[in-house]
């Protein structure tokens, strides 16, 4: 039987990239998908033809989760990707940036624990997002690491307050989701470069590289209250 036969994962976040090679591993496992996020209508032309269904949700805005909790009713895994980058040296983040970020990755999964954790079943699951930064902070990084930090610390925490249901989250480290591609052609290719050269892996991630993961992270029952490096090794170096 396929590991997630029967089982339904609701995934937050966009219909591409890390959120889009989630929802087609639980598919490919046997589970269906719901996809949630801010902007449905985009979610809807990602996941054409793939049998999901989509809903509105802000998870940065309590009554909008409270209205997806009532709209979706029980599921079994919840998955969040959502995230809001505060990129910049101290000298240039501001407040609106810093909160924008602890927003979406930190006060967002708290939510969804408060209005979906009853609606979870014993075995159910939830798995947030975290980053390389949070073991290896770099220049222009200091509010995601910070970001990331918290959100390993509230990973721990829900594991501990919700149990049985477990509460996971991966780190990945430089993943080629189109994310870079606003540095340019040029910039994108030596940034990855160097990394590749750098990184034990000796190569870029891929968003399947983080979905491989998340299923191992929503069906293995005796995980829980940990963060998962998928970074090539990105922070031993």
């Amino acid at each position: 039987m396929s590991a997630l036969a029967d089982k339904t994962v609701l995934i937050i976040g966009r219909g591409t990239g890390i959120a889009g090679a989630i929802a087609q591993a639980v598919r490919e496992a046997g589970g269906s998908v719901i996809a949630a996020g801010r902007s449905p209508d985009a979610l809807a032309d990602s996941y054409t033809g793939s049998g999901t269904r989509v809903e509105r949700v802000d998870i940065t805005d309590e009554d909008s989760v409270a209205e997806l909790a009532s709209v979706v009713g029980g599921v079994d895994h919840i998955v969040s990707t959502a995230s809001a980058r505060a990129r910049g040296g101290y000298a240039d983040l501001t407040a609106p940036l810093v909160t924008a970020s602890l927003a979406a990755k930190v006060i967002g999964p708290l939510l969804l624990a408060k209005h979906f954790a009853a609606k979870l079943p014993p075995d159910g699951s939830f798995l947030f997002m975290s980053g390389a930064t949070a073991l290896k902070p770099a220049p222009g990084m200091l509010a995601v690491a910070a970001t990331n930090a918290a959100v390993d610390t509230v990973t721990a925490g829900l594991a501990v307050e919700l149990a049985p249901v477990r509460v996971n989250a991966i780190a990945p480290g430089t993943i080629d989701t189109g994310a870079y591609d606003a540095l340019g052609p040029e910039r994108k290719a030596a940034l990855f470069a160097a990394r590749s050269a750098s990184n034990p892996a000796r190569r870029i991630g891929t968003p399947q590289d983080i979905a491989t993961v998340a299923i191992m992270a929503l069906t293995s029952s005796f995980l829980t209250g940990v963060t998962i490096p998928v970074d090539g090794g990105e922070h031993l170096v």
